[in-house]
């Protein structure tokens, strides 16, 4: 039993699990012809809960005990939570110099804004879990993944919550937009990596010190990046592969004197796939080139920094957010971003 799944291990790993984005693209784009999308879109959701909640802290857990949080990670922590401060800031000047180049009113003006804020927020969980899968980055993007879910998951819901209440006319109105599992999970999954950080100063459960008994223990934890990279695939919907929104999206002649949901839509592509990538590389690549950051931390944010946007974005619409835009945006970044992601794991493994 433990020699089959030593055989499997390295198949479930690394580079190897990037083709389970295809897998997922292609098993739903079949399911959905026999079953209706809708169900299977309520099947996702349950399966992305699982992977949220079981595989990935067990993952992070796996990570974290085998290794010595020294200065380096701390180190890298405090520039994760930079990395997210100057994502988000870009994004709030971004919004308001798109606000000044198009026609609206106070009231669109504050949705565009919440709108373009809250979509800066990428995939860490799923998408950037594909990094867990290179040992040389997995204790770093693990650390970004962590740091990254206080961000989607408490401080990014607080800000809206509190633009909400000042440009609502009812003070005493409350919403509690995200439901109670992803409130609470960026601290149950912060408490598994805490938890792995403090059993190592103590105890040695690194990979290995049991024998062969942690190799089921490898596998299931291994088992998280295809897992995460099919849940991904599979949130691809073809209905929005549409020939008419594609012109839409892409199209040259774009009138920046009037607002529509397109409008949004590109506004919010170039934010997440351009601009925020080439300042993020403009300072981290100047960094690298003069040795201040090592490859591993250059490669694990230059990468999430070019991550789609999350799906748990639609659990915010109650704080007065875009839904079209926001739903449409996450597809469509995710249709460009995947490819040029599985592109840089690539050539980032191979030549830094």
């Amino acid at each position: 039993m433990f020699e089959l799944l030593e055989i499997i291990l390295p198949y479930i790993k690394g580079l190897w699990t990037l083709p389970w984005i295809g897998i997922g693209f292609g098993i739903t784009l079949l399911l959905s012809r026999i079953f209706n999308p809708q169900k299977i879109d309520k099947t996702m959701k349950k399966i992305g809960l699982i992977i949220l909640y079981i595989f990935v802290p067990l993952l992070l857990f796996r990570i974290f005990i085998g290794v010595n949080f020294h200065e380096d990670e701390i180190y890298f922590s405090l520039v994760c939570i930079l990395v997210f401060t100057l994502m988000y800031i870009i994004a709030f000047f971004f919004a308001q110099y798109k606000i000044h180049r198009i026609h609206l009113d106070t009231e669109k003006q504050a949705k565009f804004l919440k709108t373009v804020l809250t979509n800066q927020g990428r995939s860490s969980a799923f998408i950037g879990g594909s990094m867990l899968a290179i040992a040389e980055w997995s204790v770093y993007a693990a650390i970004y993944m962590s740091i990254g879910a206080i961000f989607l998951f408490a401080l990014i819901p607080y800000l809206l919550a509190y633009l909400h209440k000042k440009e609502s006319q009812n003070d005493t109105e409350k919403i509690q937009a995200l439901p109670w599992y992803l409130r609470l999970f960026p601290w149950y999954l912060l408490m598994f990596a805490l938890s792995a950080i403090f059993l190592h100063v103590g105890i040695d459960l690194s990979p290995g010190s049991f024998g062969e008994y942690t190799i089921p223990f490898d596998f299931i934890t291994s088992l998280t990046i295809p897992a995460a990279l099919y849940y991904v695939g599979a949130g691809i919907h073809p209905r929005d592969l549409h020939i008419k929104e594609m012109k839409r999206i892409f199209t040259l002649q774009i009138n920046n004197k009037s607002y529509t949901n397109w409008t949004g839509i590109r506004a919010i592509i170039f934010l997440t796939v351009l601009l925020t990538p080439l300042i993020t590389l403009a300072i981290f690549g100047s960094l690298l080139g003069l040795s201040l950051i090592s490859t591993a931390w250059f490669s694990v944010i230059i990468i999430n920094s070019i991550l789609p946007i999350t799906s748990t974005n639609m659990f915010l619409l109650p704080y007065g957010i875009d839904k079209k835009i926001t739903a449409l945006s996450v597809t469509w970044t995710t249709i460009i971003c995947v490819p040029i992601v599985v592109f840089l794991i690539f050539i980032f493994t191979q030549y830094l």
